[in-house]
């Protein structure tokens, strides 16, 4: 950026959005993370509701953010600010519908192991581990561009997705993949 370039000032809702992306980045992945700890008998009994499919439409929702980050990428490069916008803001509700809905699976349903083996078996879990790696600091990355954004300071909005981008597609790819290696294993409806 030039030296004589004005830049707009740090907005004051800094000193409550800057706190509150810091505690949902560090309290989302803890939780989603103690879900993992949760012994099967306390897993929710929901009556008759069946929530096995859940899997099936978490991958669709994967796949509709890698879908609007690429159409948000698009349509900044054709300098279609609007329709940025709106298909970024529609990738993260997306993504926190998914969260949402994870969490729900995860309280609900039992756990399915990865059952399978040879070369794809390392395949997966290279896949699954860079999938949860990088689907933690995504959250605070997609926040605070958004935020970035919404409050006008679009040099710092640029600067930070130019990482955001990347790995948060690379997370929304991936766990279609990771519905595609698991779907033999899940239990059936």
């Amino acid at each position: 950026m030039p030296q004589n370039a004005p830049q707009r000032p740090v907005p004051s809702s800094d000193r409550w959005a800057i706190p509150t992306i810091v505690s949902l980045s560090i309290a989302v992945p803890v939780v989603v993370a103690l879900l993992f700890l949760l012994p099967e008998d306390w897993k929710i009994q929901w009556g008759h509701t069946n929530f096995r499919s859940l899997p099936f439409f978490h991958a669709v929702l994967n796949g509709c953010t890698a879908v609007l980050l690429l159409v948000g990428f698009g349509m900044i490069k054709s300098k279609q600010v609007a329709w940025h916008r709106l298909a970024n803001l529609t990738a993260f509700g997306l993504s926190a519908l998914f969260l949402v809905s994870y969490v729900l699976a995860r309280l609900s349903n039992p756990n399915a192991p990865f059952g399978g083996e040879g070369w794809v078996r390392p395949v997966y879990f290279f896949i699954l581990i860079t999938h949860i790696a990088l689907s933690v600091p995504v959250l605070p990355l997609a926040m605070l561009s958004i935020y970035r954004a919404m409050t006008g300071q679009v040099q710092a909005h640029k600067r930070l997705v130019r990482w955001t981008f990347p790995i948060w597609l690379y997370v929304a790819v991936t766990g279609v993949l990771v519905y595609v290696f698991m779907a033999p294993y899940y239990p059936q409806p």
